[in-house]
């Protein structure tokens, strides 16, 4: 099938050919695992893990390699592990940044597990590639590119021509809306960190230019080179990577090896806001994806409401959007309760393949629900829907209604049962006039959290957000 995606680098919509379909290549610039992750932090997962998704589906799982990093090299990690050598903790400041660094990115899988996101192929933390950045900056210098100074190695932006190519500004208006470092041993106010030395009190590994660590673009650069090559398919990440992080990777890349394309590809999503505006803490709007989940909002629907918005527009989550969600959400997975999946549809895999556009996708899910229930209860009056099964493959593609995600409560009673009756009761009381057993019941069911849809074609009752099965029990 025809992929296509809205490349960054072209500023278009191109086809997408991959350099060898049989080996599939992307990388995503992962978390700095020094705390939590929020609910932003979560958007890049879900949209890239949704393209990882089709990309298996159309190339095979065995020729798709999906990287994502940890950037485990930070000063607030390096913050917290000294802390906690100043309480009395054991081991040296290595093994405690390790143990801080273990301790999130559990958190970071536990969480994103949560949400249904596939593990990446590779995880590669940037502490296990530190001999080949050294490597790379090394070659950098003895290219031209890059230049030692007072115990720093800085890469020289006018040493590539192409800087600012991505981002579409040039050094001029890049040095005036940057917060850029003024440093008497810089030759160009823009020339970014390849290394920097580290204090005893510091993590930091020998190198040639003495004891120090990497800077933060370089760790990108050196993984993505060591696991997916010179040259690879595809490079996502939020928007706001796109400078300085990204343009000063494909600096360093296309300088250290120029004879590679580095990302034929570039992804970028944009932010999420809360309630209509920018998530922070002086707001009191900021809130991590264990918040959320810790308040009984299933992962699931974090997932749906985020899919809901097109990668490539700012996506605004609200409590109305979960509640709607979770209403979709309990009404899809009873009608796939018991069933198998089976073949993902066209309709749903096109709007995946223009763009990654999850918003048709998931709307025209919700429509081929709707027409499956109505089948179901008019069995007699079919119109087209697919099949549950075929229903359900399509959803997975979207990484809805999989097995990973079956934790929450879904429906434990027979609702249709129910149904009936309350139509049976609305078709007595519209003979007697009295309708106190219909309010009775309607009320009832509204109580536990079901929505009641009555029409001339019967009664429709769905399992909505807060369902509690066990205020049914006494219903007659």
């Amino acid at each position: 099938m025809n992929i296509r995606f809205t490349n960054s680098r072209t500023r278009k919509k191109d086809d997408f050919r991959p350099i060898d379909p049989d080996n599939v290549r992307m990388y995503v610039c992962g978390p700095t695992v020094y705390d939590r992750a929020h609910l932003g932090n979560a958007r890049p997962v879900l949209v890239f893990d949704v393209l990882f998704r089709l990309l298996r589906h159309v190339y095979g799982p065995d020729h798709v390699a999906y990287v994502r990093n940890f950037t485990d090299v930070d000063d607030k990690i390096n913050a917290t592990a000294l802390q906690r050598k100043e309480a009395g903790a054991s081991g040296t400041l290595e093994e405690l940044v390790r143990e801080r660094s273990d301790e999130t990115i559990g958190w970071y899988h536990a969480d994103m597990d949560a949400l249904g996101a596939l593990r990446p192929t590779q995880e590669p933390r940037a502490t296990e590639y530190i001999d080949e950045m050294i490597t790379m900056i090394e070659g950098l210098i003895a290219s031209g590119h890059a230049y030692e100074a007072e115990g720093h190695v800085l890469f020289a932006v006018e040493s590539y021509a192409q800087y600012g190519a991505l981002s579409g500004r040039s050094v001029e208006d890049m040095i005036a809306g940057a917060r850029v470092e003024v440093a008497p041993y810089k030759k160009n106010p823009m020339d970014f960190v390849l290394w920097k030395p580290s204090s005893d009190d510091l993590p930091g590994w020998e190198s040639p230019w003495g004891r120090g660590r990497p800077g933060w673009h370089i760790e990108c650069s050196a993984m993505s080179f060591a696991l997916l090559g010179e040259s690879f398919d595809i490079h996502g990440g939020g928007n706001d990577l796109t400078f300085p992080h990204h343009e000063n990777e494909i600096a360093q890349s296309k300088c250290a090896h120029p004879e590679g394309d580095f990302a034929r590809v570039w992804l970028h999503n944009e932010m999420l806001q809360v309630e209509g505006k920018k998530m922070s803490k002086s707001l009191g709007n900021f809130f991590t994806v264990r918040d959320l989940l810790d308040q009984g909002v299933p992962g699931e629907v974090i997932r749906f409401v985020m899919l809901g918005t097109h990668y490539r527009r700012p996506m605004d989550w609200t409590a109305e959007k979960a509640r709607i969600a979770e209403s979709k959400l309990r009404r899809w997975r009873s009608i796939v309760e018991g069933v198998e999946p089976g073949k993902p549809l066209e309709e749903i895999l096109d709007p995946l393949a223009d763009d990654l556009n999850t918003v048709v996708a998931r709307d025209r899910l919700d429509a081929m629900s709707k027409a499956i229930e109505l089948n179901r209860r008019n069995p007699d009056q079919a119109r087209e829907a697919p099949s549950p099964a075929d229903f359900l493959a399509s959803a997975n593609l979207l990484g809805l209604l999989t097995n990973a995600l079956s934790g929450w409560e879904t429906v434990s009673v027979d609702l249709a049962a129910l149904a009936d009756r309350l139509a049976e009761a609305r078709a007595q009381a519209m003979q007697s006039k009295d309708f106190s057993e219909v309010d009775r019941m309607k009320q009832a069911l509204i109580d536990a959290g079901v929505e009641v849809r009555m029409s001339k074609a019967g009664v429709d009752l769905v399992p909505g957000a807060g369902f509690d099965a066990a205020k049914l029990e006494g219903l007659e």
